[in-house]
């Protein structure tokens, strides 16, 4: 995705052995943004280029934010259950990948942040050079890339171009504060230059959104000179073991060896041949994937466990996105072929995973998948759509949240799905025609995501077809949709009596003045969340209603009001059941003092005095 802004580059020949300093030139891709997309307030495309903001600290709308913030996202009506066997070391929530002009052996990563900083978990950097017409080429000619040990040959062998290094990890972290600051984290050193960085987040200890203004990438173009303990170990060696724990790197050469290899014989299995068969796969069933196939080459017994389908009925790959390609989903074939839920989240980019080879492992393995993440999967096209769609007949949840690159005709084929219970289109191009369609064949429907579908041209036709067809809903995410009315919401409210969970933040063209709010609190009774984000014209009546009529109500987001007063609003919350009670006052509280201080700058960006 091309950046708005890039910093100009200086052409001057400089020595190797200079340290160059550059910002990211170009924002390439990311999982999420808490802007518009035809906007650069609060959007990903602020990290591109020089600091808007930095060192000043507080809520602006030139950074970077993304989505969601803090664990209350994990309690309401739309969230998902988490997929087994997740290693503890993945813990990123969210992503953006940056571009910088000059290659360079990374020495420093200066990462400013400007408001409730702390969210940053993990920084990596990328072989491939997203300017160059031939990055493998590149890469045999350099005078200090040496041969992968045998675990990568079988991962780089079919995806040569792609490698990606951890430069700093760590677990989530409590900053005390929201001030700026230049986050610096001891990066660790890489045998390969690279000008793409990727950042990845988890905001779930943050009290409010982090905020980034820029990224400093610090870089020789010489590679540096180890020290003598490890002058002469290959960089590779050392890593490997590392790599292989948290993103399972070695699995592909793995797979290859379960497949070829003839286990050596044994007369026995020791204590294991007394067990029960279940008893071993429960025992089994705690590892992650990468463990369960190193522990299939001990022994024929452990192998047949290993192999069996029953380990794999909930199989994420997304914590392994660095490494998994074709060759990964062709060894995993002969054991998913009972795979219920499915997570290709991440993973696929940059060419790794083809539209042939994601088809063939659909083909083999889709027939009893029930839930399909593949949330920023670049490669998916129409053809992929129309394979998902043929070959998983019970697929009920789908979520392709920032697949951009799929074209709006394809989304035509969802509508085959009729068994669908919850869809997520976050930030696709789904265009209108095709979401009606969805709509009407797929009256299952009980959580459907829309934020940011920004080609959808009449928002109060989608919500009469939902409240038509789509009696079951129970969560609805309109974030950013511009042009709903009353007229669309007095159609929702009336045919999903059900909702539990709305989001209308940032929605502007609902006016309190047409009662749409006051007929969604009398309508929606089980109204559990309710985002009003950025409307001006939320007044005391509307929060009158809402505390008289939806007693359930947990999550009220009215940030940017300015017709409703604290004092009235915390009293109105009286009528909430006491063990709630707390809990709203607090988030509504915090609402007004955010709204008085930080978020006026944001709704004159965008909307104008």
């Amino acid at each position: 995705m091309n950046s708005r802004r890039a910093i100009e580059s200086n052409t001057r020949a400089l020595p190797i052995n200079v340290e160059i300093v550059q910002y990211a030139k170009e924002v390439l891709d990311f999982s999420s943004h808490y802007g518009s997309e035809n906007s650069m307030s609060y959007t990903m495309w602020n990290l591109a280029g020089i600091p808007n903001v930095y060192p000043s600290s507080g809520d602006f709308t030139q950074t970077a934010v993304f989505r969601t913030y803090g664990t209350w996202w994990d309690h309401c009506p739309s969230a998902r259950l988490p997929f087994k066997r997740t290693p503890p070391t993945f813990c990123s929530q969210d992503y953006v990948e940056l571009a910088f002009e000059e290659p360079v052996y990374p020495t420093a990563v200066h990462i400013l942040e400007t408001y409730h900083p702390g969210a940053v978990v993990r920084i990596l950097a990328c072989s491939a050079n997203p300017y160059s017409q031939n990055p493998p080429a590149e890469k045999r000619k350099s005078a200090v890339y040496s041969p992968p040990p045998p675990s990568r040959r079988l991962l780089q062998a079919s995806h040569s171009t792609v490698r990606w290094e951890i430069l700093w990890s760590e677990a989530p972290t409590k900053v005390n504060g929201p001030q700026a600051r230049q986050f610096t984290p001891c990066i660790k050193q890489i045998n390969f230059p690279t000008n793409l960085i990727r950042l990845e987040v988890n905001s779930s200890l943050l009290d409010y959104y982090t905020e980034l203004d820029a990224v400093v990438l610090h870089g020789v173009k010489e590679r540096p000179v180890l020290s003598l303990k490890t002058s002469m170990i290959d960089m590779n060696d050392i890593d490997e073991d590392e790599d292989e724990e948290k993103y399972g790197c070695g699995m592909d050469n793995l797979n290859k060896q379960l497949s070829i290899v003839t286990l050596r014989e044994w007369p026995t299995n020791g204590y294991f041949d007394k067990l029960p068969y279940e008893l071993i796969q429960l025992i089994l069933s705690h590892l992650t994937v990468p463990d369960l196939c190193r522990l299939a080459q001990t022994c024929k017994l452990l192998y047949q466990h290993c192999c069996d389908p029953l380990q794999y009925i909930h199989l994420s790959l997304q914590p392994y996105w660095a490494r998994i390609n074709d060759t990964s989903l062709e060894y995993l074939q002969s054991r998913c072929t009972l795979v219920q839920w499915l997570n290709l989240s991440w993973t696929g980019n940059r060419g790794a995973i083809s539209v042939s080879g994601f088809s063939r492992f659909l083909k083999v393995c889709g027939s009893e998948l029930v839930r399909l993440e593949l949330s920023c999967g670049h490669f998916l096209n129409e053809s992929c759509l129309e394979v998902i769609t043929e070959m998983c007949p019970n697929l009920q949840e789908l979520n392709l949240s920032s697949c951009d690159k799929i074209p709006p005709q394809a989304f035509n084929h969802i509508a085959k799905v009729g068994s669908l219970k919850r869809l997520i289109l976050y930030r696709t191009k789904v265009e209108q025609t095709a979401l009606l369609s969805i709509l009407n064949f797929c009256s299952e429907l009980q959580h459907l995501s829309l934020g940011s579908c920004v080609m959808i041209e009449d928002y109060d036709l989608i919500a009469s077809m939902m409240g038509a067809k789509c009696k079951k809903l129970r969560s609805l995410d309109l974030w950013r949709c511009k042009n709903i009315t009353e007229s669309g919401i007095a159609e929702l409210a009336s045919g999903c009596q059900l909702l539990e969970e709305l989001d209308l933040g940032w929605c502007p063209t609902l006016q309190s003045s047409t009662g749409c709010f006051t007929n969604l609190a009398r309508k929606l009774p089980n109204l559990q969340k309710l985002f009003l984000t950025a409307n001006r014209s939320v007044c005391d009546t509307d929060v009158e209603e809402l505390a008289a009529n939806c007693t359930r109500l947990r999550q009220l987001d009215i940030l940017g009001t300015r017709m409703t007063s604290l004092s009235d609003t915390t009293d109105k919350c009286k009528n909430l059941p006491p063990e709630l009670r707390a809990e709203t006052k607090e988030k509504i509280a915090s609402c007004f003092l955010v709204l008085e201080i930080k978020f006026e700058p944001a709704i004159v960006d965008e909307y104008g005095p």
